[in-house]
């Protein structure tokens, strides 16, 4: 095990994670300083198009659902599944690259972005990575596609890695970025996890408690947005259906998607897994990512890029290079 952080490192990565968690540390000088005195940027359109030049957008019904996708390229499907508190944006930087040789598909997953944020339902179920699974089934199926790879980052690679042991037939390849599987974390909890990803616990506490702590942090730094980027993230993460959406996500990540994943213990992913993670941020650093998806997946491989969290935002190219030669291989 790693030895403990001290007291600064500490600091420094729980305010790194409040950064994430609010949407707003994809752009420079958010959260680290003075108030910019630059005219703020406000974003009321939910069109993104902007971001993804040539790519189309539309809904889909699903069981549970209503979906918001981003769809462009040509060739076989790619299915890429954002994680919290992003939206399908935070594929802006690469999904043009993957569509050169690739018909890319780009959801919000429920309770994000522009798709529906249904109530929790009893013990969360309809936050459960399962019904977030089948919402990816019925997305792909809707366009025509019975199989394919999925890239999924933090919450979305929970999501593929419920969809690789739900639909075996349909995922290909799952790369997953920058986690680790969510019932290794809960039934190995130390103390630097809690240190570093102490928002883990704290959106489990009951509705409204870290809801109201969310939008009242969002409402503070809503002066500071100078950017078009950041304003769409604002966009959707300071309503009170977001927050609840997502504080429901954990819970149900921590309560019914448990129970899933232990009756599950016996199940490996059969399709090739690639793990990446960020060197700059905590995971690898706490925990053997290879070692832990070893366990859970036949053919596994992967390294840690020079990026934080968010590897796709942070190091594009890099992120390209090594997904596009999982796929292919």
């Amino acid at each position: 095990m790693s030895e403990p952080m001290n007291d600064e490192v500490v600091d420094n990565e729980r305010r790194q994670q409040l950064k994430s968690m609010l949407a707003l540390a994809v752009a420079a000088g958010i959260g680290s300083g003075a108030a910019t005195a630059q005219t703020p940027v406000v974003q009321t359109t939910g069109d993104t198009t902007r971001f993804f030049p040539g790519f189309t957008r539309s809904t889909v019904k699903t069981t549970g659902a209503s979906i918001n996708v981003l769809k462009g390229g040509g060739g076989p499907p790619l299915l890429l599944i954002h994680g919290a508190p992003q939206s399908h944006i935070s594929w802006r930087l690469v999904a043009p690259e993957f569509a050169k040789n690739y018909t890319v598909i780009i959801p919000d997953l429920r309770g994000y972005g522009d798709s529906s944020k249904p109530e929790g339902g009893d013990n969360h179920v309809n936050y459960s990575k399962r019904a977030m699974a089948l919402d990816q089934i019925e997305v792909m199926r809707h366009f025509g596609y019975e199989s394919f790879p999925v890239i999924g980052h933090d919450r979305g690679g929970r999501v593929g890695h419920r969809l690789a042991l739900d639909h075996p037939k349909a995922v290909t390849k799952l790369a997953v970025i920058d986690i680790v599987p969510t019932h290794y974390l809960y039934t190995h909890v130390t103390l630097q996890f809690v240190q570093v990803y102490y928002h883990w616990f704290s959106y489990l506490r009951q509705a409204p408690i870290p809801e109201n702590e969310l939008l009242a942090q969002v409402e503070a730094r809503r002066a500071r947005v100078t950017d078009d980027v950041q304003a769409e993230y604002l966009r959707v993460t300071s309503t009170p259906e977001f927050v609840h959406g997502m504080c429901e996500d954990y819970r149900a990540g921590a309560s019914i998607d448990l129970e899933h994943d232990a009756a599950d213990l016996d199940k490996k992913i059969a399709c090739p897994l690639l793990a990446l993670w960020g060197e700059r941020a905590p995971m690898g650093r706490i925990y053997d990512v290879l070692k832990i998806w070893k366990d859970r997946a036949r053919t596994v491989s992967g390294k840690g890029l020079p990026g934080g969290h968010t590897l796709q935002e942070d190091v594009p190219e890099q992120f390209v290079a090594e997904t596009r030669a999982f796929l292919k291989a």
